[in-house]
């Protein structure tokens, strides 16, 4: 069986989601929580040295796909010709057993509703048949995902199969590579308590800087809206705040 895979460049990606959007125009899925092409992003850090952290990710049609494991009907499967991980709607009874056993979350739900049905990013098996790349490589603009046997992806980029706080891939083994930002740097040292001080005195910020330099160099970690990757996430509500918004 040939195994056909993902590579994500962290450094090329900055949270367009054309990729997202791409993948539901295609497959035609209302805009909502089922992105089976998903862009995770949260905070890190504090000022000066803020930053996003951004994570598309579909599935990792993974050597030792869990999901069908924990499917106890037989609705998810692993094609022969490309190593996809599929689904069968007319086996799915909509338990979630998948996405219990899955700890990338690719397992994919319209609604919260008992019953509802699981989808899931097909490799785009019906574009490789007509020589074509998967929708989310080739709408990327920026070039931060690529396609291919899996071999050739890690002879290419290497076999970094984890980046951040994503699951252990021995358990799972996807076949997905990725490249990983280098830790953000502050290159031009500057005093950090002058700049909010200067800032402050041009613009009417002080309800923003309220306080001292402190306040935007050194918070709590509650503070931040989306303080670490979540790819798990069990609700309607939980997907939409992890993914950003409603783009994809």
């Amino acid at each position: 069986m040939a195994q056909y895979g993902f590579f994500f460049d962290q450094g090329r990606c900055y949270g367009c989601k054309a990729c997202s959007v791409a993948c539901k125009d295609w497959y035609d899925i209302a805009p909502g929580p089922e992105k089976w092409m998903s862009v995770y992003m949260w905070e890190k850090n504090a000022f000066p040295l803020t930053s996003i952290g951004i994570l598309a990710f579909s599935c990792g049609h993974c050597d030792n796909p869990v999901c069908a494991s924990a499917c106890e009907h037989g609705a998810i499967f692993k094609e022969e010709k490309y190593g996809a991980v599929l689904v069968d709607q007319d086996k799915c009874q909509g338990d979630r057993n998948c996405f219990q056993a899955c700890p990338y979350g690719a397992p994919k739900f319209a609604s919260d509703e008992p019953g509802t049905k699981m989808s899931k990013c097909t490799l785009c098996i019906d574009r490789l048949e007509k020589g074509q790349l998967p929708l989310c490589v080739a709408s990327c603009p920026m070039r931060a995902l690529d396609f291919g046997p899996i071999d050739e992806l890690v002879e290419k980029y290497g076999d970094v199969r984890q980046i951040e706080t994503m699951p252990d891939p021995e358990l799972t083994m996807p076949n997905w590579v990725a490249k990983a930002n280098p830790p953000k740097e502050q290159l031009v040292p500057y005093d950090a308590e002058k700049a909010v001080r200067l800032t402050k005195r041009r613009t009417a910020t002080d309800d923003v800087y309220a306080g001292d330099c402190d306040s935007v160099t050194e918070f709590g970690a509650d503070v931040m809206c989306i303080r670490e990757l979540r790819m798990k996430n069990a609700t309607v509500a939980e997907v939409m705040a992890a993914t950003s918004s409603d783009q994809g």
